[in-house]
């Protein structure tokens, strides 16, 4: 944990309780271990959402659905949200959840691999949500700054990777190596980004907030 877990925990003891389908699907996620955002980001997530009011937000890394699903309680009527999963096997489960939660017309599910579709795609997009493989982040970025509109916002979740961040390389396991690399240049491309303005936040595994502007001076 990046943060003490006494701390984490009293900071969840606070929440409100949410909607019962997703409080299910949170359980459904861990019961099988499927990886979704975690307490921490649920919060923050939201809390953005509310602040920005998007109406387009595009998602890259769908698994289940569940990030999706919690985005689509918290944006303004009409709100449309394009997410992008490869993994084939929980395809069908997102498709699933969205039309048994009444959510498949506001939701679009584009099956396959996130950077042949983000070459595609056209945008503007006001919101971006990164929770994909962590070694893919820094080769997406060109496509997600050209995606995203002007003050519109990008926030990326797991970019610290437990802490390990910080730590030289070698002091990695040989197999986390290339991830741990690729998330350092992220992170240095993201604050010297010369049309975003970034913050690296300690919440849950780490997340950055950026917001691509004009207004910084150099």
């Amino acid at each position: 944990m990046i943060v003490d877990e006494r701390m984490t925990q009293y900071i969840h003891s606070l929440d409100s309780k949410e909607r019962d389908y997703l409080m299910e699907l949170e359980q459904y996620a861990l019961r099988t271990d499927v990886p979704i955002i975690r307490k921490e980001m649920q919060s923050f997530l939201k809390t953005i959402l509310c602040m920005v009011r998007p109406m387009r937000v595009l998602e890259v890394g769908t698994a289940i659905g569940f990030s999706a699903l919690l985005m689509s309680e918290y944006l303004p009527k009409d709100a449309k949200i394009t997410t992008i999963e490869k993994y084939e096997k929980r395809i069908p489960i997102a498709k699933e959840n969205f039309q048994k939660y009444g959510k498949d017309k506001d939701i679009l599910l584009l099956e396959g691999d996130a950077a042949q579709w983000l070459a595609k795609l056209d945008g503007p997009y006001d919101f971006i949500f990164m929770d994909a493989a962590k070694a893919q982040y820094i080769h997406y970025l060109p496509d997600l700054v050209r995606l995203l509109s002007m003050n519109g916002v990008l926030l990326s979740d797991n970019v610290l990777q437990e802490g390990d961040i910080i730590e030289s390389k070698y002091a990695v396991i040989k197999r986390n190596r290339t991830i741990h690399a690729r998330m350092r240049e992220y992170l240095y491309a993201l604050k010297n980004h010369e049309q975003l303005m970034t913050s690296v936040l300690t919440i849950g595994d780490g997340v950055t907030l950026s917001v691509k502007t004009d207004c910084m001076n150099f």
